[in-house]
């Protein structure tokens, strides 16, 4: 593994993704960064699917979240938890390898996938996917971090 996780970088690809998507002011994203074993763990426990991967989302509203979008029901000015991410950073090291880059801008484009993942975006069909790399690629330049 190429050097530690620079959780700085995730952190900064995170609030990018949220101020992009209007969401920068009173919403928050829990993201852990592990190894291919920890995200295994999750994944299987959670999924029941017993491999590695490099990036999960968890969302904790909406469709993606329940099947149904209902609202829970907060204080007045509460910060909305959008959901959880975990990143593996080996698998993130493994694959800026793989497709030519620096482990930085695989490491950001893991961390605004998933948050894009919380707030809905899908890949599931080829239109969507091309929405969402689009959006993912759009998140990144400002940052310094395109293909």
């Amino acid at each position: 593994m190429r050097g530690a996780a620079d959780a700085a970088l995730v952190e900064r690809a995170v609030q990018a993704a949220l101020a992009a998507e209007g969401r920068a002011m009173g919403h928050e994203v829990d993201v852990r960064i592990t190894d291919d074993m920890g995200i295994q763990a999750v994944n299987r426990a959670l999924r029941g699917v017993d491999a590695p991967t490099d990036v999960l989302s968890f969302p904790l509203e909406g469709p993606a979240a329940s099947g149904a979008a209902v609202p829970f029901v907060r204080p007045p000015r509460a910060r909305v938890h959008l959901g959880d991410i975990v990143l593996s950073w080996p698998r993130a090291v493994a694959q800026a390898a793989e497709y030519g880059h620096s482990v930085q801008r695989e490491a950001a484009y893991l961390a605004v996938h998933g948050l894009l993942h919380l707030l809905g975006y899908d890949h599931e069909q080829p239109t969507d996917a091309a929405a969402m790399r689009a959006r993912e690629e759009a998140i990144l330049a400002p940052l310094g971090l395109v293909r």
